[in-house]
């Protein structure tokens, strides 16, 4: 679940990065160097992101609406930490939570985990 922390955060740094190099193209620069790195740089966390939703979902059993807005988050600037933040905080990314399901997690299952071997 790390991972998807980390590409969470990282698709919003390569969003400020973007707009930065698109500011600059813009801008009184004039200079496309910004968007011709960022731009590519961009496209390949925001896909390694919404894989990571897609794989995160699928473990942890995420309802269907949830993955929706997981996936609607990439596009706008920074919404994915605020899905990172709102997942954290209802323990969709706790490792071996089951969400969505109705059933517990492994949290408050504390006999059962100690019963495996």
């Amino acid at each position: 679940m790390r991972l998807f922390v980390l590409a969470a955060v990282a698709e919003a740094i390569s969003w400020l990065a973007l707009l930065v190099g698109m500011a600059v193209k813009y801008g009184p620069p004039r200079n496309e160097i910004g968007v011709q790195i960022f731009g590519p740089v961009h496209g390949g966390l925001f896909l390694a992101y919404v894989g990571l939703v897609l794989l995160v979902a699928r473990l942890g059993r995420w309802r269907w609406p949830i993955v929706g807005v997981a996936l609607v988050c990439a596009v706008p600037p920074f919404a994915t930490l605020g899905f990172e933040r709102w997942a954290r905080r209802r323990g969709l990314l706790a490792a071996g939570a089951v969400t969505g399901a109705g059933e517990p997690t492994g949290a408050e299952r504390p006999l059962e985990d100690a019963a495996r071997p």
